[in-house]
């Protein structure tokens, strides 16, 4: 079996840094516990790596008297309301928001103080979303091309508000041209703010090269991250067998059957996670070899 990587693939800039954050917190506060907003990264094996360096995810079923307590925020980044609340509860924040996040933050804060509309395509339940949301009054979140149209055909004479588009960092590029092309078509001045990670693009590009070169993909990463799910839909697209896997364990048997496998891996899979389903592969087989791009 030969083993392909992505050209692009696994952590990304602003995974790893929150990530080399909340483990140099930990190494450097041995007296103060260390805790997440949430999870740090949507990523099983991150969040296992930094419990074994010390840092604990708050949740409810922390202790209630943590003050003075570090607490990490996620690479998602958290609403104005959230980060007051936490420094009123005493704890000293890190702020490990992605740079690409702050980026949507800010635009969002910008248009709504200047009175626009703020529009904002994304899940509507991710961290992310729910963040950047915080930072605007009474923004419309859209998900997907669906909603867009649903959007653009209820607009009427409400459409001559000035808007603003901000994207999900993680969304694909598919959908991003998509939902822009609609609400576009439904309000020509609508000011369309580059949000999308350029990382995002060169791993989704990255994968569908991959594609063409082998039997099957197996996309490496938490089954709750954005960013993996969407270029498992990518996979899907451009390959006749593609599959999400947090775990070697996972790895469906008839992969071990073919003769390329290709590997990419979300933004949030640690090195470790790639590095394991890897090692899976090609030891299935004595003669078994591993070419990297």
């Amino acid at each position: 079996m030969v083993v392909i990587r992505a050209k692009t693939l696994g952590y990304c800039y602003g995974a790893r840094r929150a990530v080399d954050m909340a483990v140099d917190a930990a190494k450097n506060n041995p007296s103060k516990k260390v805790f997440t907003y949430g999870q740090l990264i949507h990523n099983p094996d991150a969040v296992r790596l930094l419990a074994q360096a010390g840092v604990a995810v708050l949740d409810s079923s922390c202790p209630q008297n943590c003050g003075g307590s570090i607490l990490i925020i996620r690479a998602h980044g958290v609403s104005p309301s959230v980060s007051q609340k936490l420094k009123t509860e005493g704890y000293v924040l890190l702020d490990a928001t992605c740079d690409r996040i702050q980026l949507s933050q800010h635009y969002a804060m910008q248009f709504s103080a200047q009175g626009y509309r703020v529009i904002i395509a994304g899940e509507k339940n991710h961290d992310e979303i729910i963040g950047v949301a915080g930072f605007a009054q009474n923004s419309v979140i859209i998900e997907d091309r669906v909603e867009a149209q649903q959007f653009a055909d209820s607009l009427q004479a409400a459409a001559a508000k000035k808007t603003a588009l901000i994207w999900q960092t993680t969304m694909s590029a598919e959908e991003y041209h998509a939902i822009a092309q609609l609400l576009t078509a439904a309000i020509p001045d609508i000011i369309v703010c580059d949000t999308i990670c350029p990382i995002t693009f060169q791993r989704q590009q990255a994968l569908r090269e991959l594609c063409a070169r082998v039997d099957g993909v197996l996309v490496v990463g938490g089954k709750n991250s954005a960013n993996t799910r969407q270029l498992l839909t990518v996979a899907q697209a451009h390959c006749k067998i593609a599959c999400l896997v947090e775990a070697p364990s996972e790895i469906p048997a008839h992969f071990f059957e073919f003769a390329r496998v290709g590997i990419t891996a979300g933004a949030s899979t640690p090195d470790e996670a790639i590095a394991a389903v890897e090692t899976a592969l090609t030891s299935c087989s004595r003669h078994s070899s591993t070419k990297q791009n």
